[in-house]
């Protein structure tokens, strides 16, 4: 397709040495990858292949392989002449091949896996691992140098590397999304990202649309839409794009130096501008970015079996099979691979030439060693702020109402305030920050914005932490690659629409799992949700709106990995806050209200309680040290809050009826102290709950859940969970707990139903709880409110117990 994009000024041609250095790298590169794809069991090809020197699983993927390995290339040359700070982020699916291939001929993959050294015993290892049995993935996983993108899952890339540059002032991150990776939702949300990242204070992302023009078996669109379509797509991004096309490897390295030069010369020519300046006087610039055409496949077999393969679908995975039955195929891989001329790129003992190792860049300016993409490396402890200066104050249990994320804003406030110096720690989220009570952390910042700004505008600033977009995607995108490069921050969304990141919490959640098995890999930060906005208080959204399943994802990651947290209150919500901002390679999810609410703990028992991660509530019980008839459990601050009322009405109506309350804030203490960090020992767990006692539990989430924690301990055959039941509308807070029997009045009944013994009391007050229901269903329905007694209920601090 003829194109009438941008073209580059005219090139000062690369000196002779330079395009050598360039085309050997390439070549080399592209060996390295096809002796992966193939496992090569023949390194230098001394002798002619035979079918025993190769093993092809069908695994590897060629297709992309090429481009990747050119564009690597052309980068290091990059580096090497401007000393430029530059990581890679390799957004096509199977790009491992290539990216190890690349890693290992800068000396990178062997400096950290000495087995596979610079020789050829080294390379042989190096190809007889890739997709075998204990070997490495075809992605570019965490084994990879350099690497902080799987890529296994398409569609993140670009947003991963916007959120690696944000305050790396120094860095450019060079970022190859793949013509089918550009199709997906994610990445094309996240060409906004441009319109969030400051010249002044921020790094920069160098996109390079890779366009070879095939997904699996299909064109892809942006390779065959009209050319001048593609130009205007990426000038409306707000983008400069630059292109380089062809098929002639010469004339495409010379094509490729004269546009990275002079993509890299606008990035450092806007970012001198606006660091010349004060960053509010500043206005959003336009970006450079690269399309890249090549031939799919490009220098692979031009066809198979009279088939076109280079520049077509068929290349895509491995071009060539059935080389045990096929002879002619065996002669077209040998073909292939001595087209790259190995005798000119190794020496007799397997090691790159002295060429190509004067191509790589030198120590951490090497793009696989960059600790930018080891981000443990850089990553620092964030300054913290006092707790007790942000607790709620008071004296007896429900006496104080407060909002537990406004609390918990005020905290996040001073955590910005303490590390704005160091500007590591950032707050991303769906346009909700306010709507989640956080506003106080405008105080302290704005929320990043590179458009127009108006005069009657609120909290918008160029240089602000707080990253706001209507896409989770981007969002969960930009805060991984900001905790990958070695910094800190926290997701804030709705409860409900958490689960739109479900795969992409999947795939962190593995990066981590993966990256702890790697000695040289460094701890990151976690990441940390704020899920609010909760099923329990959707009373004008309804039943869109409500669903606490986001947990139950997270329960299918490794038990090291995930941490849940349920603070009934304020201040276990600011204890909680606190200690996940303090802690590496996990995945905090914490679960709060946002309406003002009856306040349970004050400080220095909220943090004794948060750090046992569940415990008595003694001021709530009324069985001393004795055994209880029954044990009521909660977790979650709507089911804490009906499980108390349901105890006042037990205690003022069955005064004789001995109850314990236990409260749960780390959702996996409930989990055998084998099987989780966190967990209670079945002694701990016994002691609490009883080996023979009904257990009430009110639950947040779904009542599996807690069966499927518990199900190992003695008494979980008397544990009966009342959560979460899929029932949802738009109506008050109570009602929703009515709606799933969770409500006080159910709790009531449940323990009737469960302690035979309160007899013809208890019969009566089961009828006295019905009779409460209805009454409720006819009043909610008539005046839309709750009833004054749900409305106006507290806890009766002076009767019912008081704190010690």
């Amino acid at each position: 397709m003829a194109s009438n994009l941008a073209a580059p000024r005219e090139p000062d041609r690369l000196p002779e040495q330079e395009l050598r250095r360039l085309d050997a790298w390439w070549r080399a590169a592209n060996y390295l990858t096809v002796g992966q794809i193939y496992l090569l069991d023949n390194p230098l090809l001394r002798e002619p292949l035979r079918i025993e020197h190769v093993k092809p699983r069908l695994l590897g993927h060629w297709g992309t392989s090429p481009g990747l390995s050119f564009i690597y290339a052309h980068l290091n040359r990059v580096i090497r002449m401007q000393d430029a700070n530059l990581i890679y982020v390799c957004g096509p699916g199977h790009g491992g091949p290539a990216m190890v291939a690349n890693t290992y001929l800068e000396g990178t993959y062997s400096e950290l896996n000495p087995e596979v050294s610079l020789d050829e015993d080294g390379m042989r290892k190096l190809f007889r691992q890739f997709s075998f049995p204990g070997g490495i993935p075809s992605h570019a996983a965490p084994d990879v140098p350099g690497s902080i993108h799987e890529g296994g899952e398409l569609g993140y890339a670009l947003a991963h590397a916007f959120g690696a540059a944000f305050d790396n002032p120094d860095l450019v991150v060079a970022c190859v999304v793949g013509d089918g990776e550009a199709e997906t939702g994610p990445l094309a949300t996240a060409w906004h990202s441009n319109k969030f990242l400051n010249p002044s204070r921020d790094g920069a992302v160098l996109p390079i649309l890779h366009l070879n023009g095939y997904k699996i078996a299909n064109p892809t669109i942006l390779a065959r839409i009209p050319d001048a379509e593609l130009r205007a797509l990426f000038i409306g991004y707000g983008y400069e794009p630059l292109l380089v096309e062809g098929h002639e490897p010469d004339a495409m390295h010379q094509r490729m130096a004269t546009v990275l030069d002079q993509a890299m010369a606008q990035i450092r020519n806007i970012q001198a501008a606006a660091r010349a300046q004060q960053p509010a006087a500043q206005a959003r610039p336009r970006w450079p970015m690269i399309i890249l055409r090549s031939p799919k496949g490009w220098t692979g077999p031009k066809q198979v079996d009279g088939l076109k393969t280079e520049g077509f679908w068929r290349s895509h995975q491995v071009p060539l099979s059935g080389l045990a039955d096929n002879p002619e195929h065996l002669k077209l891989l040998e073909d292939w691979l001595r087209s790259y001329r190995p005798h000119e790129l190794f020496d007799a003992a397997g090691a790159p030439v002295a060429e190509i190792r004067a191509t790589a860049p030198v120590g951490a300016r090497r793009m696989s060693a960059s600790p930018h993409a080891n981000g443990g490396l850089l990553r620092k402890a964030l300054q913290m702020p006092e707790l007790g200066e942000h607790a709620v104050a008071f004296s007896q249990p429900g006496t104080v109402k407060a909002e537990a994320t406004r609390v918990m804003g005020d905290f996040l406030r001073a955590v910005m305030q303490a590390n704005a110096q160091a500007r590591n720690f950032r707050i991303v989220g769906p346009d909700e920050t306010a709507s989640n009570r956080l506003q106080d952390v405008f105080k302290a910042t704005g929320r990043a914005w590179m458009e127009t700004i108006l005069e009657e505008d609120t909290f918008l600033a160029r240089d602000g932490r707080v990253l706001e977009i209507l896409s989770e995607h981007t969002c969960q995108g930009w805060l991984e690659g900001y905790l990958l490069t070695g910094r800190h921050g926290l997701f804030s969304c709705y409860e409900a629409f958490i689960h739109i990141i479900d795969s992409m919490f999947n795939q962190h959640a593995k990066w981590l799992d993966a990256s702890r098995e790697i000695p040289w890999r460094q701890p990151i930060a976690s990441l940390n949700y704020l899920l609010t906005s909760h099923v329990w208080h959707q009373e004008h959204n309804g039943f869109s709106h409500q669903d606490p399943g986001f947990i139950d994802v997270a329960l299918n990651k490794k038990a090291d990995i995930v941490r849940v947290y349920l603070p009934p209150d304020a201040n276990t919500l600011l204890w909680v806050t606190d200690h996940v901002l303090r802690t590496w390679d996990r995945i905090n999810i914490i679960v709060a209200g946002k309406p003002p609410l009856w306040q349970w703990l004050p400080m220095e028992q909220a943090a004794r309680h948060c750090q046992a991660g569940l415990g008595v509530w003694e001021w709530a019980s009324n069985c001393g040290d004795s055994e209880p008839d029954v044990v009521m459990a909660c977790a979650g601050d709507a089911p804490t809050l009906e499980t108390l009322a349901a105890v006042a009405l037990l205690r003022q109506h069955l005064p004789q009826l001995k109850v314990r309350v236990v409260n749960v804030v780390d959702l996996m203490a409930l989990q055998p102290s084998q099987i989780h960090p966190h967990g209670v020992s079945d002694a701990r767990f016994d002691a609490l709950f009883t080996i023979d006692k009904p257990v009430i539990f009110a639950y947040h989430g779904y009542p599996w859940t807690i069966h499927r924690l518990s199900y190992r301990r003695t008494n979980h055959r008397n544990i009966h969970v009342r959560g979460y039941n899929e029932e949802g509308t738009t109506t008050t807070p109570f009602d929703m707990t009515v709606l799933n029997g969770l409500d006080r009045f159910h709790l009531v009944q449940s323990v009737i139903e469960w302690v035979p013994q309160v007899g013809a009391a208890g019969a009566a007050l089961h009828r006295m709880m019905q009779d409460k229901l209805a009454e409720h269903s006819a009043y909610v329905r008539v005046h839309g409110q709750d009833m004054p007694e749900i409305r106006d209920w507290r806890w009766n601090a002076i009767d019912q117990g008081a704190l010690e």
